[in-house]
């Protein structure tokens, strides 16, 4: 395996949403923690909110990648990766551009239409690895004919990232607690996401604050954290808004907390992950039957995006001890894996194998036992 292998990042990105890239940055500062020498590249659209400020060297475009296949391949051609990560993204054209240079091509589908366009034949044969975004009990088992496919083309790989989260560090929780002067099991985090910017939820980042403002005037500690939550007025003695937070940071501080009202995307999973009783708020249309999977799971409460509904459901948790430990025993309960951890394994198996359309997979739809990411 190369000490210093390269890997390619082409997530969905744009004005709306940050996802996609928040999950394809974790998996790259996981990829540089376990190979020093690794050289990562992305390819951003440059509307994207975070582009400018992104940690790894950048190709900037005028929009997602998936929009400017020449660009995309162009890259790949000239930089020549060992691994192509798409992340929602691409196009046909791309993914054979990949394959043409040698690379590995690993495709995360984080909705169905992504992952029927990931299990059609021809895709099928040009994607090495299918990872799938969220816990099997979210996304759904493997269908009969996804299963009969991967018996028939024993290629690709599926795994489930479960969440993708930054290892536990009770040494940075203590020093990001001190720093906003918290104390451990009693704030609550409202992070109502990166796709508060959608059209459809324009004005979810209004509803959290008016939340966040109603559950501070009760005396709980309460924490908005967002793009937008700093730009906003109105911070009192036990309302704190701040900006955007590395993944890690938000991790430590959803960790610390005695509850979370999140959106119905990532964060939601994190929040499980995290063992901690959440209340899911859906931002946009795909969230809302992933709430109605974790209500049904017994590990979030479902509320509208609506200040009312959000204060009112989180007065009913902090004041029903009960209910915040059944919730929070059921999420520890599922034993979510470490989506990053997942993705190290498989990127060392697929840079230990030479490319080739010859390369016979593991079982479908079976992780295996995991590979040394070091």
């Amino acid at each position: 395996m190369s000490d210093a292998p390269r890997l390619l990042f082409v997530p969905v990105s744009g004005r709306f949403g940050m996802g996609e890239y928040a999950r394809s940055l974790a998996i790259a500062n996981g990829v540089a923690a376990h190979w020093p020498g690794a050289e990562l590249q992305f390819i951003l659209s440059r509307e994207a909110p975070y582009a400018a400020r992104t940690p790894h060297p950048a190709t900037l475009l005028a929009a997602s990648p998936t929009f400017h296949s020449a660009a995309v391949i162009e890259l790949i051609e000239a930089w020549r990766p060992d691994v192509v990560i798409f992340d929602n993204a691409g196009r046909t054209a791309q993914l054979h551009a990949a394959r043409r240079c040698g690379a590995r091509v690993v495709y995360i589908s984080a909705r169905r239409r992504q992952r029927r366009k990931a299990f059609r034949v021809r895709w099928m044969r040009l994607i090495d690895e299918h990872w799938i975004a969220y816990p099997e009990f979210i996304a759904g088992s493997l269908g009969w004919m996804e299963r009969l496919k991967l018996r028939v083309l024993r290629r690709p790989r599926v795994r489930y990232l479960d969440v993708v989260l930054t290892a536990p560090d009770s040494a940075s929780r203590e020093s990001i607690l001190a720093r906003y002067g918290l104390v451990p099991q009693s704030y609550v985090v409202m992070v109502p996401g990166g796709g508060t910017g959608h059209p459809r939820a324009r004005d979810a980042v209004a509803q959290f604050l008016a939340a966040a403002r109603g559950l501070a005037a009760t005396g709980v500690e309460t924490i908005l954290v967002g793009l937008e939550a700093a730009d906003a007025a109105g911070a009192t003695a036990h309302l704190r808004l701040l900006g955007a937070l590395p993944q890690s940071e938000l991790v430590e501080l959803m960790r610390g907390a005695r509850l979370i009202v999140a959106n119905g995307g990532s964060t939601l999973l994190q929040a499980i992950a995290c063992g901690k009783p959440c209340v899911a708020v859906p931002i946009a249309d795909d969230q809302r039957e992933r709430i109605r999977r974790c209500e049904t799971a017994g590990v979030a409460l479902g509320a509208a995006l609506d200040a009312v509904s959000m204060l009112d459901a989180s007065l009913g948790m902090l004041r029903d001890e009960a209910a915040l430990a059944a919730l929070a025993g059921q999420s520890r309960a599922l034993g979510l894996a470490n989506g990053v951890e997942v993705a190290l394994s498989a990127i060392a198996e697929l840079l230990s194998v030479p490319a080739g359309p010859s390369r016979q997979p593991g079982p479908p739809g079976q992780p295996g036992p995991p590979a040394s990411p070091g």
